[in-house]
């Protein structure tokens, strides 16, 4: 007995030497404060190339020259506390769009039930000729950046959507040619009206990239003018987005 009593005495002697130079490590808890508080406002710039989508090719077929669209925001960023790898933001701007077309007369201001895109092929046309159209718009998007502690080198991605309400649609034409090409006057029309336009757009955006910059996208969801008055034209950009977040 008094074997077995000093054989567990001298084990639990052994176990205890061994515990005290087994160092114990505790997992430290990472610390977000400084991606908490970083700063919350910031602007995005975007500049697009603009198409239509649903269009029918008596309408496509006479876009031309390099359409394109600038968006500008300036946009709230609040991290979600849990995981500071995601976060929200929202914001308010100004997007624009300008579609180009060869040939082709836009009656905005017409007086009819449909709005008209004149074929100008045989008769007088100007040289450049754009319909553009601008919105204030409320973007919110759910953002995604793998290393946020240092945002500013890190891959980042969002999602989201935006709610516009239009300001201002209007035409331009540039240079009136006869219909061989000739210059018959340098001067320049502009057409301004909301008429056959739809007051508000939705569309859905995303985006991915790297630090500063990104690749993006929007696709209006809801058409671009009023039930009945031209084919069911959806917008869509494709560009490069530069913004802190």
């Amino acid at each position: 007995m008094k074997k077995i009593l000093l054989t567990v005495f001298a084990f639990a002697c052994v176990s205890a030497t061994f515990a005290q130079d087994v160092p114990v490590t505790t997992k430290k808890k990472k610390d977000y404060s400084n991606i908490l508080n970083r700063p919350g406002d910031h602007i995005v710039l975007q500049l697009s190339s603009d198409h239509w989508s649903g269009a029918p090719d008596s309408v496509s077929s006479r876009m031309g020259g390099l359409s394109r669209g600038g968006n500008i925001y300036v946009m709230l960023d609040k991290p979600f506390k849990s995981n500071p790898q995601l976060s929200v933001g929202f914001g308010l701007g100004v997007g624009t769009s300008s579609i180009y077309f060869k040939k082709t007369f836009v009656g905005i201001a017409a007086n009819t039930t449909t709005l008209p895109f004149t074929n100008l092929d045989s008769t007088d046309h100007f040289k450049k000729f754009k319909l553009s159209t601008a919105y204030l718009e409320v973007p919110v998007e759910l953002r995604f950046t793998k290393d946020p502690e240092n945002y500013k080198r890190s891959l980042k991605a969002a999602i989201g959507v935006k709610v516009g309400t239009l300001l201002n649609a209007h035409t331009k034409g540039k240079t009136l040619e006869n219909k061989s090409g000739g210059t018959i006057n340098s001067f320049t029309t502009k057409q301004s009206s909301k008429e056959y336009f739809n007051s508000t757009r939705l569309a859905v955006t995303a985006r991915i990239g790297w630090g500063l910059f990104s690749i993006f996208g929007s696709y209006q969801i809801n058409s671009m003018f009023k039930d009945g008055v031209a084919a069911d034209i959806k917008p869509y950009q494709i560009g490069i987005s530069i913004s802190g977040l």
